[in-house]
């Protein structure tokens, strides 16, 4: 995820595999790019409602 190379851990989720390696993938590319949450967030939701419509949560 950064220079660190940390590693997402899905702890309980409520969504199809594929959507949570997709978000896992998304959250990669955006910490990758970013280190303050206020930037992250947005970023990491605007590609979930692009990919899976406003209402994916």
């Amino acid at each position: 995820m950064s220079k660190l190379s940390r590693k997402a851990v899905i702890k309980n989720a409520n969504m199809a595999e594929e959507m949570q390696q997709d978000l896992v993938g998304c959250a990669t590319q955006v910490f990758e790019k970013y280190s303050i949450k206020k930037d992250i967030l947005p970023h990491i939701k605007k590609e979930s409602d692009n990919q899976y419509n406003p209402t994916w949560h």
